[in-house]
């Protein structure tokens, strides 16, 4: 009886360094694995299906005494988060020990800004008692304890009129606040270091350009858009729209592009170069958009409406990718990313601040290398046959409550409506009298400059 041994090289099977490739012994001729494409749909299929079983996008919840009406990232922290409310209290968080840090107490009204120096060691606020606080702000401590402590402000500013949005410069120490009129202010004067006044009856929101800090932008009561120049302290240009923008974020990443969040339930996405038409419509709200944040990586947004619901889209994508809701969330007032994209936070009118995984089924805690590699394998996977109609029908499948759905349905009802009847005004009207306008310049009604 003849016995044949396998005899391998044991330099040849292992690696010398642990970041050395690892060696596979296989035979990638097309020809020895004929059921390749149609094993790997399998799999494709299957990890579509369980990462929609373990999407679960919920991570906690932080009460509040009052509805959230604004929040604030620290750009030096990841494990900060700032939130004000109606009652005029802000409220320091600390997000991995879910406890509150230090109360801010010092407005006597509702809090309607918040943002973050860029040092992150201080945040500014302001609220309708027409005053603007500077305050300081901890590290967090190993030590848990018992009860937050109070801090009072280490400024104020008084203005004649509330304000409504505050924004803090990039890189200097100036903010911007938006009331009655835009200011901007410098830590070290008491009053404004210059006003600008455009048309409108107040200013909604304001926020700076993080690529080019000198430049802001606001939205105004006169449904306008309006771009600031700090260099020249004059404004540049001016957008007017059909609908009011409650809300603008600037991509992080590229220059030119920002998005406002309007009233007719969808976003644009503009160039400021060229504002006669957009350069992307988000839609799938069915309610007025309240506020919207640009992740870091400038590859998505998150978005916030009054239907109660908070959405994920992609920069140029034309419907979200995700829909956040739960049972008790109500009016959502506030959405913010975090600073490494992970995680959304979200304040809305029933007193909570709510924290969300921006990949809902992504798993919390460390992983193991080769739990990391079969997730990025499964996902190659589901991007390669994407295409297909079963896949792609369960990768884009999202159960919504019931007011959402019966409102969308009835939305898409009264557009088609609309199409049908303006087909039916071409069809009888003469060649060429009848112009469309897409519906990226459609809500567009001037330019000013």
């Amino acid at each position: 009886m003849r016995i044949k041994a396998i005899n391998r090289c044991e330099e040849e099977c292992t690696r010398e360094r642990p970041q050395d490739v690892q060696k596979v012994h296989k035979n990638l001729d097309p020809s020895l694995h004929p059921l390749e494409k149609a094993t790997e749909y399998t799999r494709a299929l299957n990890a579509a299906k369980l990462d929609r079983i373990f999407a679960k996008p919920f991570v906690a919840a932080f009460a509040h005494d009052d509805g959230i009406t604004c929040l604030a990232r620290n750009p030096q922290r990841l494990n900060s988060l700032i939130a004000g409310s109606a009652d005029g209290e802000i409220r320091l968080w600390d997000i991995p020990s879910r406890r509150c840090l230090q109360r801010l107490v010092g407005h006597t009204a509702g809090v309607k800004g918040v943002a973050a120096t860029p040092s992150g060691e201080a945040c500014v606020s302001c609220s309708t008692d027409c005053t603007v606080r500077l305050w300081r702000i901890p590290a967090a401590s190993m030590q848990p304890e018992a009860e937050p402590q109070e801090a009072q402000p280490a400024l104020e500013f008084h203005g004649p009129h509330g304000f409504r949005a505050i924004d803090h410069h990039w890189q200097g120490d100036r903010f911007a606040t938006a009331g009655a009129q835009v200011d901007v202010w410098d830590h070290a004067r008491s009053e404004p270091v210059s006003s600008f006044q455009w048309g409108a009856e107040s200013a909604l929101s304001v926020r700076f350009n993080p690529v080019e800090p000198e430049i802001f932008t606001t939205t105004g009561s006169d449904r306008s858009i309006a771009l600031y120049d700090l260099r020249s302290a004059t404004p540049i240009r001016k957008l007017i729209m059909q609908t009011r923008s409650n809300a603008l974020a600037w991509n992080p990443l590229e220059a030119f592009n920002f998005t406002v969040a309007s009233e007719d339930c969808n976003l644009y996405t503009y160039d400021m170069r060229k504002l006669n038409t957009a350069a992307c419509l988000h839609q799938d709200f069915v309610s007025a958009v309240i506020d919207l944040d640009y992740s870091p990586t400038g590859r998505e947004f998150v978005a916030g409406s009054y239907d109660r619901s908070v959405r994920m889209f992609s920069y140029n994508g034309g419907h979200s990718k995700e829909v956040l809701h739960t049972k008790r969330m109500q009016r959502v007032f506030c959405v913010r990313f975090s600073g490494d994209g992970s995680y959304i936070f979200s304040g809305s009118d029933d007193m909570n601040v709510r924290i969300w995984k921006a990949e809902a089924s992504a798993p919390l805690g460390k992983q193991l290398p080769r739990q990391k590699q079969t997730q990025a394998y499964n996902k190659a996977l589901v991007r390669r046959f994407k295409h297909l109609p079963e896949i792609n029908r369960i990768v884009r499948h999202r159960h919504v409550p019931k007011p959402i759905y019966k409102a969308a349905k009835l939305r898409r009802t009264i557009i088609d409506a609309d199409a049908r009847k303006l087909q039916n005004v071409i069809k009888h009207s003469k060649p060429g009298s009848v112009t469309v306008k897409p519906a990226r310049q459609k809500k567009i009604v001037g330019q000013e400059e």
